[in-house]
């Protein structure tokens, strides 16, 4: 077993190697001489990160774990639209680079080519509108132009840089390699911070959230840390130390928790060493953060304390109804009642008590909005791709 596991962690490396350098190879400079010191120098980089990148878990590939099951095709046809846009029907009909990511992910889970090529299209054509790589976080059908902010939304930028790896891997295909690489660089030399009382960390934006835009900064949304992604992202840079970020991000989410039910907040303030919830923002544990477990069971992150405390205060453990918390009072203030939630609950029994999935949520409720339908399909797939003998009800 340590041998295969080992065998696996350098077929890994090798592979992330290859990937990066393939990229590095599509981003050289015009200059010859300094595109070969260029290349030089990063490869020594993209060699030394993948060394590191060994020792971190792998998320097992998403490509195909949803092909024999029709629930896709609901999805598709109920959220994403002929040219490509996912929509947020609770939202206004908005779209947004987390949707955009989340289609993508979920396209290639179904090997839905045409479908990918349609959602990454749309991406590019109208939030890819910055001065760099990363992506307008939100498109308005009902403004002109779609864009207002050109601020980011990093976890759009996580999954859609995500997905581009998992199509370059599932179709063979450069460009997605190409591009994922921007991206994910992008995300590494503008998001993360490399050293903080908390160690690594990743900023929510590019603008808005530093120790230099907020008294209380910098401030952080750990529902942002998809560590799954983070076990993938060093195929397209390993010059970043995506495991390490994985590593400090779980020790941020153990110190902040709060309240009665020691329940992290959907934005966390982190000025002066210590976690609180950041001024401006409900100190409630909801919508963002139910996120949170979904990312750590999917990554296999389930021996923790942290995991067990989480999921039982948050009842994802089916201890108590799914809800909105205030973490103050530790009192539920809405239900979280949409079938699509309970699938983190789900996943959690697939993953720690071996529960066949539910059938009935191998089908999108009629009146499901966009969210937790996404949840409901992330869920569907973590389960499948990680516990198959579970996953697939």
């Amino acid at each position: 077993m340590i041998k295969r596991i080992a065998c696996a962690f350098l077929l890994s490396a090798i592979a992330s190697m290859a990937l990066a350098n393939e990229a590095l190879a599509n981003e050289a400079p015009a200059n010859e001489a300094h595109a070969n010191e260029a290349l030089a120098n990063k490869r020594v980089k993209v060699a030394a990160a993948a060394e590191s990148s060994r020792a971190a878990p792998a998320t097992p590939k998403l490509a195909g774990v949803l092909v024999q099951n029709p629930i896709w095709k609901s999805y598709r046809s109920r959220f994403v639209t002929e040219s490509g846009r996912v929509v947020d029907t609770a939202n206004a009909q908005i779209s947004h680079s987390e949707g955009q990511g989340y289609g993508m992910l979920l396209a290639v889970a179904a090997m839905d080519r045409d479908a990918f090529e349609r959602i990454w299209g749309w991406t590019r054509a109208n939030l890819m509108v910055r001065d760099d790589q990363l992506v307008a976080w939100a498109w308005d059908p009902a403004t002109r132009p779609g864009v207002a902010d050109l601020n980011n939304a990093t976890d759009g930028d996580i999954l859609i840089a995500w997905a581009l790896v998992e199509a370059a891997e599932a179709w063979k295909d450069r460009a997605y390699a190409v591009a994922a690489r921007r991206i994910a660089v992008e995300v590494g030399r503008k998001l993360i911070i490399l050293q903080s009382d908390e160690g690594m960390l990743l900023l929510p934006g590019a603008s808005g959230y530093s120790a230099e835009d907020r008294s209380d900064g910098p401030v952080v949304n750990l529902s942002y840390y998809i560590f799954p992604a983070f076990q993938r992202l060093h195929l397209a840079a390993p010059e970043f130390n995506w495991a390490k970020l994985s590593q400090d991000g779980l020790k941020l989410i153990n110190r902040a928790r709060f309240g009665k039910v020691a329940l992290p907040v959907e934005w966390t303030a982190l000025r002066g060493g210590q976690p609180a919830a950041a001024a401006g923002f409900p100190a409630v544990f909801g919508y963002n953060a139910i996120r949170i477990p979904l990312y750590m069971i999917w990554a296999g992150i389930v021996g923790e304390n942290v995991i067990g405390t989480l999921v039982g205060a948050s009842g994802v453990d089916g201890s108590r109804p799914l809800s909105v918390v205030d973490v103050a009072s530790g009192r539920p203030v809405e239900a979280l009642s949409s079938p699509g939630y309970s699938a983190i609950s789900a996943l959690h029994d697939c993953a720690v008590k071996g529960k066949r999935w539910p059938a009935a949520l191998n089908d999108i409720a009629p009146s499901e909005h966009y969210y937790p339908a996404t949840l409901q399909l992330l869920a569907l797939s973590a389960s499948i791709s990680r516990w198959n003998s579970c996953g697939r009800g």
